[in-house]
């Protein structure tokens, strides 16, 4: 007997969490391993930490272009393929700067990082597969499945980051090189993963939903979309969007700088390893309860709590005793945390909002202004610390984060498609 269209989604939905949660176990842990070394790699191969910041800003650049074409293949052909591409570009990149740095060639090196972006570009757009099939009212909860199965995974690859080292040596490489190894072969693993169980497509079946009746039986899934109206300005798509963008680059500034401001003190690489964990952690962990939070108190209430967890994070990382690091864990706890905020109610309001012919390109569309931001944070964080001390750069990034706060009260006087 053929299933109507409302009993298919819950069983479709429960089968797209449990896959891409898999896939993102593997995703978390090569998006960590390469943020724990980039810039003390970079320090290493360029005889200056003036430009530490520069692998942040191009494995960022690198995925603005990444969640462009994912969102487009997306589009067309369906999370599924848009996703297996965005991963097996991160794995190919990730091999890259293990290959640069055996071979000490800085050209290979900027080339590698900016592929490698492409990993990170889909760890995020992952996080739509699990709101394609959501009822409204569960938006937040899905997207917070996605983010939290990250975790497992982004907060093993920091403390792997010393046992990996010998990977490096193993092809030639300098020792930094090794948890790069890491990335390459859990995003390999991660598209291999999408590419045998994220079937149905949850996109092109949402698709489906919205033009079936409800009560007839569901049609097979297309391989490709209708022919979309142009996008039009929307207010909660513009909201979203630009908390994304400001908590981005708030984020990706203060967390590209800190191994470096550890290591000028004395940290080894495990302490580093482990701040980095933390943060991560923070990133991600919260997830459940900021979902929760979403969908019950509202959209904008976040984005507002966002902007002030971020300007506390900036406050206790500038005023962090040289030694701590506890109070810098502490701060880099409260910089994932504020991050968490802004993206997980950010991309709820962008779903909301986003009709479903046009959703996969839209939200492509938002997560390149995502990742400009964190490569204008990445690129700018060295030159701020460079003259003027990290410090100032964790106070200005959370001054700046606190700017999410009016703009989320303005708008929640005003009718929206969500609170």
């Amino acid at each position: 007997m053929t299933a109507t269209v409302p009993e298919v989604p819950a069983r479709f939905q429960r089968r797209t969490l449990a896959t891409v949660a898999a896939a993102q176990v593997l995703g978390g842990a090569g998006l960590a391993a390469g943020i724990t070394v980039g810039a003390l790699l970079a320090q290493d191969m360029l005889d200056t930490s003036g430009l530490a910041g520069l692998p942040a800003a191009l494995f960022t650049l690198g995925s603005a272009g990444a969640a462009f074409l994912v969102g487009r293949i997306s589009q067309r052909r369906g999370r599924r393929t848009g996703l297996v591409a965005g991963y097996a570009a991160g794995a190919a990149g990730g091999a890259g700067v293990v290959a640069a740095a055996a071979l000490d060639s800085i050209g290979l090196f900027f080339a590698a990082l900016l592929v490698y972006g492409a990993g990170t570009a889909t760890n995020l757009q992952a996080r739509y597969a699990g709101a394609d099939l959501a009822a409204p009212h569960r938006r937040g909860r899905a997207i917070s499945t996605i983010l939290v199965a990250t975790t497992l995974g982004a907060v093993a690859g920091p403390n792997l980051s010393e046992a990996t080292q010998p990977l490096g040596r193993v092809f030639g490489a300098p020792a930094l090189a090794g948890p790069f190894v890491l990335a390459s072969a859990a995003y390999g693993l991660a598209a291999l993963v999408l590419w045998v169980f994220l079937r149905p497509d949850p996109l092109l079946h949402a698709r489906h939903m919205a033009l079936t009746p409800a009560g007839a039986p569901a049609p097979e899934a297309a391989t490709g979309p209708p022919d979309p109206a142009p996008a039009r300005f929307n207010r909660g798509i513009a909201l979203g969007g630009a908390a994304m963008v400001l908590t981005q680059i708030v984020m990706v500034a203060i967390m590209t700088m800190t191994p470096i401001h550890m290591q000028a003190h004395g940290h080894g690489l495990g302490a580093t390893g482990l701040v980095i964990a933390v943060h991560v952690a923070f990133m991600y962990l919260p997830s459940p309860i900021t979902g929760v939070l979403a969908d019950r108190i509202g959209r904008k209430p976040l984005l507002a709590a966002s902007g002030v967890t971020l300007l506390a994070a900036g406050l206790v990382a500038a005023s962090a005793p040289i030694g701590s690091v506890v109070v810098l864990a502490t701060a880099l706890a409260l910089l994932g945390l504020g991050w968490n905020f802004g993206l997980l109610a950010g991309t709820a309001m962008v779903t909301d909002a986003a009709a479903v012919a046009t959703r996969a390109r839209t939200q492509g569309a938002v997560d390149v202004g995502v990742a400009l931001a964190g490569a204008s944070g990445g690129m700018l964080s060295g030159v701020v610390v460079a003259a003027a001390g990290f410090p100032a750069l964790a106070i200005g990034g959370g001054v700046l984060a606190l700017a999410i706060v009016p703009f989320a009260a303005r708008n929640a006087r005003r009718p929206a498609s969500s609170r």
